[in-house]
């Protein structure tokens, strides 16, 4: 990591701390760390609620998506906490894949986030379509997804990154173009079109990430992420979620192979665990070029932080990223009974200076590890 006086980033005003922190935690995978992500109220997501409720809504111009962001960004440059501030091409995590074949796209408002996501309609009618299937690079999605790329770099140049984005590759690409049940089915009716599809897919991300490292300085030498922050090198961020509803043995047999494949084109990668899918964690863990996994809390599944120390156990030495209430964090953190190893996203933090007081804690708390 190359210092220099001034960090790149205005609205991170203890970066280079920061990223040493996060290299301790990513990179040295050190299981005394523990990091922490403050998420106070937000003024930019309540404005995000107003001009965009929760629901259908149309593409957005990206010069105002990026002003939001600016907006949300500088908001956080308050807080002295482990996070890199960063834009997400929410606009392009789902729909931008179906949408690069012609397939039909459409838009979702999710201000609690501040996204607005896209999902493609399914696009094949049937599997003999599959032949005729073409990425559009001279088509209306690449442009787009280029000028978008392009807008959020210059808005963003000298005051925060710009994330990577999600994956949809796979058995994800797959339920886009035959819909999720057709997709299970097919892993046992039409196992060669599947396999086909799959490697469709795996070009068709190569070109979707490559575009992205091209028009997206990295950040000290390493790439910002909404769910890691930072890592070192151009990493990608990838998605299992169609086996989440499979056994280990169908994540082994179709799911493995094209992870570890595109992991091995960039610098390794990161993903996510829904509730559903811990079954998956000791075998997801044991990825080849996996530098982190998020888990996420949703389903009947108990919240990852009561079970931490157990799903430890399953992953060993790979960092995690868990989000935990502003309560709970702060009485495990006084009782010393946290988990290192981690990276945690602490929610219903009362304000900024609440968020600064317990940033003191968790480094004095650092600090006095042997």
């Amino acid at each position: 990591m190359k210092k220099t006086n001034e960090f790149p980033l205005s609205y991170c005003p203890r970066g280079w701390e920061t990223l040493e922190r996060l290299q301790k935690l990513f990179v040295e995978r050190s299981q005394d760390l523990i990091l922490a992500k403050m998420r106070p109220p937000s003024a930019a997501l309540r404005a995000m609620a107003q001009r965009h409720p929760k629901g259908p809504c149309d593409y957005p111009d990206p010069e105002e998506r990026i002003a939001w962001w600016d907006d949300y960004c500088r908001e956080r440059s308050k807080i002295e906490d482990d996070s890199i501030p960063s834009a997400y091409l929410s606009e392009m995590d789902q729909g931008l894949y179906g949408g690069l074949v012609g397939g039909r796209v459409e838009f979702q408002s999710d201000p609690e986030r501040g996204w607005i996501s896209s999902m493609a309609h399914p696009i094949l009618r049937d599997w003999s379509e599959l032949e005729r299937l073409k990425i559009q690079v001279d088509g209306e999605w690449f442009r787009r997804y280029v000028r978008q790329l392009e807008v959020y770099v210059e808005g963003a140049r000298g005051r925060f990154g710009v994330s990577h984005f999600i994956l949809i590759d796979s058995l994800n690409f797959v339920f886009e173009l035959v819909g999720a049940t057709k997709t299970y089915e097919d892993l046992l009716d039409q196992p060669e079109m599947v396999r086909r599809a799959i490697d469709f897919a795996y070009a068709l991300n190569l070109k979707v990430q490559n575009t992205f490292f091209e028009k997206t300085p990295l950040l000290a030498g390493g790439t910002c992420g909404n769910m890691v922050e930072w890592l070192p090198g151009r990493v990608i961020s990838e998605s299992v979620d169609p086996f989440h509803l499979a056994s280990v043995d169908y994540f082994e047999q179709w799911g493995r192979e094209p992870v570890e494949r595109i992991f091995s084109q960039f610098d390794g990668g990161c993903l996510h665990i829904h509730g559903n899918g811990r079954h998956l964690l000791p075998s997801v863990a044991s990825l080849r070029g996996l530098k982190a996994i998020r888990l996420l809390d949703d389903g009947d599944t108990p919240p990852a932080f009561r079970v931490l120390p157990d799903l430890k156990k399953q992953v060993g030495i790979i960092p995690l990223v868990v989000s935990v209430p502003y309560a709970d964090f702060r009485a495990a953190l006084q009782a010393r009974t946290l988990s290192g190893g981690v990276l945690y996203v602490v929610d219903g933090v009362p304000d900024v200076d609440a968020a600064n007081w317990c940033m003191d804690e968790v480094r004095d708390h650092d600090a006095a590890r042997p």
